[in-house]
């Protein structure tokens, strides 16, 4: 498939799957014409790259990453050497402190939100005591 069908297929900029390519992450043969064309894998595999980078991982990492995955189901494969392993660890030990960090940032939110919409109450809560009042 051309760029463009790819593109289309996983909601990925043709520009983004040109950088995949030149980063090594993804592989298309040319057309005699010099046009791009990709496997029908190339879907799965983008998907799976887009993945990885919302996961916080670099092109790097991915790249290292990709050959021990599985396109199809995204599963892994036995091929993960030692050290990419120890990679990953120290990347997903990265990201649980990341979300970790997001709970306590959402936590203090909702105390503000609780906290400033029970203020908000009571103000309009005296507002309309003083309105009933008035009558």
């Amino acid at each position: 498939m051309r760029i463009g069908e790819l593109a289309r297929r996983t909601g990925v900029s043709e520009r983004s799957l040109r950088y995949y390519e030149k980063q090594g992450l993804l592989t298309a043969v040319r057309t005699l014409g010099g046009h791009r064309d990709y496997p029908d894998a190339a879907v799965d595999r983008v998907i799976r790259i887009q993945e990885l980078f919302a996961a916080g991982l670099c092109s790097a990492k991915i790249a290292q990453l990709l050959p021990c995955m599985r396109d199809a189901d995204g599963g892994p494969s036995e091929i993960a050497s030692p050290r990419l392993v120890a990679d990953l660890t120290a990347e997903r030990d990265r990201i649980n402190r990341m979300i970790n960090d997001l709970v306590r940032s959402r936590d203090v939110l909702d105390d503000v939100i609780n906290t400033a919409s029970g203020r908000n109450q009571r103000t309009v809560t005296r507002l309309e005591d003083r309105h009933s009042r008035a009558r």
